[in-house]
């Protein structure tokens, strides 16, 4: 804003300011009480829940791996999350890079029908997907919840990798297949990392997707073995009880990951962003 902006402009550039703010405000706050209070003693807790510990120690991070294998859990979650993710950011990259360059009969009414599959509510999934699975004889196996992860970020990342795929100059690819490369040769070494970008941001939302996910990991497993972190969460809830303070630590362990893969690839994901929408 500039100094000799008039004041209605100022007062608009306050409030907008002042609007942001509190979106912040409401956003990162609840994780921030989390996180603080998994450092308290539950009667730090109890008496004033907004104060700041009295002192920093791991003691309910101890008390809730004592409680529950989170770190069983944990991994699992990770395992299936990071072969989900790549599974679905494989596939849909070929798909992604046909639906940009190619020309095929019905590809735009066949891209439209992937992408409306987005607007299809969760709970119109479960009874055919677990259908599906049980035939398959994947029930309460790693597998089932791999291919479902893999599936339910489908149109998100089909729509994000056709448009960096879209961004990549013609002349890139027909200077591969001029010099002999063929289609996989020229989709790995050329387009690919062209499109890194949109790659980036397709991986993040899947492995968020297939991180927080809870119901077709309830309705798919049965066993602890196969059981993810946010799924267990619930589990164990009762055996939390009144220890807020293990359960706190339960809850930060299980959203750290999720962070920490959003901030290490937030400045790929805004630049994916931008680039779409300037194409656009």
């Amino acid at each position: 804003m500039t100094k000799h902006a008039s004041p209605n402009k100022k007062i608009a550039w306050f409030f907008g300011y002042l609007f942001m703010a509190a979106c912040v405000v409401v956003a990162v706050f609840p994780i921030i009480w989390v996180i603080l209070s998994s450092f308290k003693t539950n009667q730090e807790i109890m008496s004033n829940g907004l104060s700041l510990p009295s002192h920093f120690g791991f003691e309910g991070y101890k008390q809730a791996l004592e409680m529950a294998p989170i770190f069983k859990y944990f991994f699992n979650s990770l395992l299936i999350t990071i072969l989900s993710t790549v599974l679905n950011v494989l596939a849909l990259s070929m798909a992604g890079y046909v639906f940009a360059k190619k020309q095929f009969r019905g590809k735009n009414l066949l891209f439209s029908i992937l992408s409306l599959s987005m607007v299809i509510p969760t709970t119109a999934l479960l009874s055919p997907i677990y259908v599906t699975i049980t035939k398959l004889r994947l029930y309460d196996t790693k597998m089932a919840l791999i291919l479902v992860y893999a599936a339910l970020s489908m149109p998100i990342s089909l729509m994000i990798l056709r448009s960096a795929f879209a961004g990549v100059p013609r002349e890139l690819e027909e200077a591969a297949y001029i010099d002999g490369a063929g289609f996989v040769k020229t989709f790995f070494l050329v387009m690919m990392p062209c499109a890194r970008g949109g790659i980036a941001s397709a991986s993040v939302l899947a492995f968020l997707e297939g991180w927080n996910e809870f119901t077709f990991a309830l309705l798919l497993t049965s066993s602890g073995n196969v059981r993810t972190l946010p799924l267990s969460l619930s589990y164990f809830t009762s055996q939390f009880s009144f220890n807020y303070t293990a359960m706190f630590a339960a809850i930060t362990i299980s959203v750290i990951p999720s962070i920490a893969v959003f901030a290490i690839f937030s400045e790929q994901v805004n630049a994916s962003i931008v680039a779409g929408s300037v194409k656009g």
